[in-house]
């Protein structure tokens, strides 16, 4: 027999390998939830009529909770919004609001709830958490008091913000993250005065974390992932849904794609505001993914991802996204080209006039390129390239460089860039291309029907977005959708309520 001291390693070896190999893949979940929404009104609820409502929801996610730990997920995220709603004034939402402390002081809600004052909400959040043992993600409301000492302080004493909070499988208060980037209707919150870069460890990957508009920012989202270095992005969301390259899924799946992260992105589902759309996402394309306009229905995703998705084999390699665009001359299909509003923004477009060909479309120092062959070339229905190259936005502007082959809603030139979502046209080949000022452009293939497949469409190192096969569904748009974040105006509105 071994002697004690001889076997008491080895065992510890075997449990770490153990513990290694079993963290290699997690089970996530998200949760698509149709909120309750609280009647709307400017003046102030009571604190007990507040909690109410913010119960019902909290039975509503305390189940999907359950259900989701009970067929084994590690870690659930649920959606922005997801507790109270969204119909508030700065005054109305304040009922709402629970003082959040910074998780360095080892909190755990559930066993010592008054320690930072009342805190109904977190305690229920941390107990949904320890009593399941799951990683719980939820969107709540955070309020600061400052004073006069702070020339920044608002005028009511207290600054307000959205925020992200994350208990582990103890009900510990894991990650506090407060959104920085604010909707243009979220008047009833405050700008935090610097980005927050939040980060957790957990066996199975590093985590970060950041809400809905984030995404489109350099601060905190592309600083997450390619200084931080997470594994994976928590994204709770209330997205709402924008045809032709801004739906929750569609953009979303490219973000994960184009940044080569894991997204764990969970929506408010709102089908009179058009918002629906959650999923988890992986580099090479979705685990999951969840859209439904008809139903006001909640619904449960679950997958396994794998945990450091960077060590993975099939880990995609690095784009240039201009190279084989910049090594090209411009095709000499037709360029007899036309202005197009993508809502407020003007394209460049070409109408595609046969059932093959090359085409060559340019807007500013951005030039798209497209070799297509169509199944059969439908007199009903029109496709064209576009370019479009400078701001979007209207008040919070931002720079964005898209290539898009894309479907208009009638055979009227003047329709296209309208949404649409159903297409017959099937393509036997597409391959798009452009001359990108950025490394960061996110792939985005959306079928009819607005539907997902990764496996019909690769994305090659030399920057194109590529048909593995003729496509089986019909086609919506393929896009190359880039940031230019180094070209974005200063933000007009991050000051101080």
């Amino acid at each position: 027999m071994l002697p004690l001291q001889v076997l008491l390693p080895a065992v510890v070896f075997a449990l770490t390998a153990l513990q290694a190999l079993a963290s290699n893949t997690f089970l996530a979940a998200v949760y698509e939830h149709a909120v309750i929404l609280p009647d709307p009104t400017e003046e102030p609820v009571s604190p007990s009529h507040a909690l109410a409502l913010m119960h019902k929801n909290m039975d509503v996610l305390e189940g999907a909770i359950k259900e989701a730990a009970q067929q084994g997920a590690q870690i659930i995220v649920t959606p922005e919004d997801g507790i109270y709603g969204w119909r508030f004034t700065r005054e109305s939402i304040y009922p709402y609001l629970e003082d959040i402390p910074d998780p360095v002081v080892n909190w755990i809600p559930c066993t010592d709830p008054s320690r930072f004052g009342p805190a109904p909400v977190q305690e229920r959040l941390s107990c949904m958490a320890r009593n399941n043992s799951i990683y719980v993600v939820a969107n709540i409301g955070d309020k600061k008091p400052c004073d006069s000492s702070d020339p920044d302080c608002p005028s009511d004493g207290r600054y307000q913000y959205n925020t992200d909070v994350v208990f582990d499988t103890q009900g510990k208060l894991v990650a506090r993250y407060h959104k920085y980037n604010l909707f243009r209707g979220e008047t009833q919150f405050n700008y935090p005065k610097e980005p927050e870069a939040v980060t957790f460890e957990t066996p199975f990957g590093k985590f970060g974390i950041f809400t809905c508009f984030d995404i489109l920012f350099y601060e905190p989202a592309v600083v997450l992932v390619s200084k931080m270095q997470v594994d994976t992005v928590l994204f709770p969301t209330a997205w709402m849904n924008v045809l032709p390259f801004l739906t929750a899924i569609e953009f979303h799946s490219a973000w994960a794609m184009g940044m080569r992260v894991n997204l764990l992105s969970a929506n408010t589902h709102n089908t009179s505001m058009a918002m629906t759309g959650d999923g988890l996402f992986t580099p090479e394309g979705p685990a999951a993914y969840h859209c439904d306009t008809a139903t006001e229905k909640g619904h449960l995703l679950l997958a396994e991802l794998s945990a450091h998705p960077r060590l993975s084999p099939t880990y995609p390699p690095a784009i240039n996204w201009s190279l084989y665009a910049t090594s090209i001359k411009k095709f000499p299909g037709e360029n007899n080209t036309f202005s197009g509003a993508v809502r407020r923004d003007i394209f460049t477009f070409s109408e595609l006039r046969h059932k093959d060909g090359n085409y060559t479309v340019c807007q500013g120092d951005l030039c798209c390129h497209l070799v297509y062959e169509m199944s059969n070339k439908r007199k009903d229905e029109v496709y064209v390239l576009g370019a479009f190259n400078g701001l979007h936005g209207s008040l919070i502007k931002y720079h964005w460089q898209i290539c898009t082959l894309l479907k208009c809603p009638s055979t009227n030139l003047s329709t296209c860039g309208q949404p649409v979502e159903t297409a017959q046209t099937k393509f036997e080949m597409f391959s798009l291309s452009g001359t990108f000022g950025t490394s960061y452009v996110f792939p985005e293939v959306l079928y009819s029907g607005v539907q997902l497949d990764p496996r019909e469409f690769e994305v090659l190192r030399d920057g194109r977005l590529k048909s593995k096969r003729g496509t089986l569904k019909p086609l919506i748009t393929a896009t190359l959708f880039g940031r230019l974040y180094e070209k974005d105006p200063p933000h007009p509105l991050r000051i101080s309520l």
